[in-house]
């Protein structure tokens, strides 16, 4: 049964999402509306990236709760890793979303258009409250999954700033060139962020060894122990960024008793506490015997 701190955890993380997926979406509705009556393309541009936003929040919700369920006959490590397979999926929306938004700043450099300055601010003070609010929601979590939800809406509070600088100079000036000046600005600004976090996700998703992990620097800690004449087959990987797995084969000296193998796996796994271990696998094998899983069977 996984730890009570850690459902927790998950539930905090879930309702987080949740709120920020209903600010979200209510307020592109508002934008739309916003748009369409006071004739702005920005604004209108702007609450298609937030539609975007909102189903990626909608993702994240529904697959971080799955990622609080614990394991089952189909999944016997859990749903963890489900919250991954969100991470990944809003990645890829907010990096669709951000060239979406370059292609509609750029060709505006060559032939910036008119906006309605006031309509710009208004907009803006309710777009940096909005969005700002839901990202302080996710502040202090750590899954995968929230931090890029978080992105998502960080990048929507740096862009209603941006329009917000933009509409105070367009109520003193004709600059119109601003607007997409700084849209492309924020947007790379964003997406440099994002194609660093997706090389995080891949990482987790591709069941790489954890960042800080060494696993030469685990099996030789091992191989010093007492009784211990080698280990194979050392794994560790990560279930969700947070939650780490590993799994070692030990080989002990031909001779030893019963109770001196479970001393030796007792220290083996106090050595390891410092990992975020979640699963812990210590296959003891005695010194001569057969594995399939060692690479130099013993003779």
């Amino acid at each position: 049964m996984p730890p009570a701190h850690d459902h927790s955890h998950t539930e905090k993380a879930t309702g987080s999402i949740r709120t920020a997926f209903f600010l979200n979406l209510g307020f592109t509705i508002v934008e739309i509306i916003g748009g369409l009556l006071t004739n702005s393309v920005a604004i209108l541009s702007d609450a298609v990236h937030d539609l975007g936003d909102s189903l990626a929040l909608g993702t994240a919700w529904y697959l971080e709760r799955f990622a609080g369920r614990g394991r089952d006959h189909r999944f016997s490590y859990g749903y963890r890793r489900f919250s991954v397979l969100g991470a990944l999926i809003n990645t890829v929306v907010l990096i669709l979303g951000s060239v979406f938004i370059l292609s509609e700043a750029i060709p505006r450099l060559l032939a910036p258009e008119p906006a309605h300055a006031v309509g710009m601010i208004g907009f803006a003070v309710l777009g940096v409250l909005v969005n700002g609010l839901a990202v302080l929601r996710l502040r202090g979590q750590n899954s995968l999954n929230v931090s890029v939800v978080a992105w998502h809406l960080f990048e929507d509070v740096l862009g209603w700033v941006a329009v917000l600088i933009v509409g105070v100079v367009l109520q003193f000036t004709n600059w119109y060139i601003l607007d997409p000046i700084l849209s492309i600005l924020i947007t790379l600004y964003i997406l440099y962020n994002v194609i660093r976090r997706l090389k995080s996700t891949l990482t987790v998703f591709l069941q790489a060894v954890p960042e800080g992990v060494e696993v030469a620097t685990i099996e030789q800690r091992i191989r010093d122990l007492d009784g211990v004449r080698s280990t194979h087959h050392t794994h560790v990987w990560s279930l969700d960024g947070e939650h780490h797995v590993l799994t070692t084969h030990v080989v002990v000296a031909g001779g030893l008793d019963k109770d001196d193998a479970a001393r030796i796996k007792t220290a083996v796994r106090k050595m390891i506490t410092d990992l975020h271990l979640t699963h812990t696998t210590v296959e003891i094998e005695y010194e001569g015997e057969y594995c399939s899983m060692d690479p130099h069977p013993h003779e």
